[in-house]
């Protein structure tokens, strides 16, 4: 079975929405504002790219990647990664073209019949609503989590809000950085 890995710029407070700049968003960019970049606190990020063997995002975030990352150096890894967008309304002629095999699935029983495929990690990217039915199917096994030190309020949250039983984690890797960021691998205990 596949490893499949939730990977998240989150604030103190569980926000991931509009990390980058994406627009839409008062506190956009927050990734940006006031935090000194420090490159050890990102080498995770590297590492996703040399050991995910495939990438799942929902719709939201493939139409806000797919334009952008198949030119970026910082993504390079990923181009010719195939990527697995879920949606129920994407249609295979809004796929991009130049950025490895597109595959579109329908439900969370096909990422469930994904994960049970030959292949090494899966990684998501973005995708906080996908990451919510992922996690509350099950289907997520690690989180790679860059915490950032701020409370940014309203947002949108990487976990949901679902009354559900307690999931244990096991942290299998962390640190904190001199920026105030700190890294945190869980693994999900089942």
């Amino acid at each position: 079975m596949r490893t499949l890995i939730s990977t998240a710029f989150i604030s103190l407070d569980g926000v991931v929405e509009a990390p980058g700049g994406e627009p839409g968003y008062r506190n956009s960019g927050w990734t940006f504002k006031d935090i000194e970049f420090l490159p050890e606190a990102f080498d995770i990020k590297g590492r996703e790219q040399t050991e995910a063997t495939a990438m799942l995002m929902g719709r939201t975030s493939y139409e806000a990647f797919s334009p952008v990352w198949p030119d970026m150096a910082d993504f390079a890894a990923y181009k010719m990664m195939p990527k697995y967008v879920v949606s129920t309304t994407l249609t295979e002629d809004e796929l991009v073209t130049g950025w490895g095999e597109n595959t579109i699935l329908r439900s969370l029983d096909e990422v469930a019949a994904l994960k049970e495929t030959e292949g090494g990690p899966i990684i998501v990217h973005g995708s906080a609503a996908l990451n919510q039915s992922l996690s509350d199917a099950g289907l997520i096994d690690r989180y790679h989590l860059l915490v950032f030190p701020l409370l940014l309020g309203a947002g949108k949250r990487l976990f949901s809000a679902t009354d559900k039983d307690t999931q244990k984690l096991k942290l299998v890797e962390h640190e904190a950085y001199a920026n105030g960021l700190q890294k945190n691998v869980f693994d999900v205990v089942r």
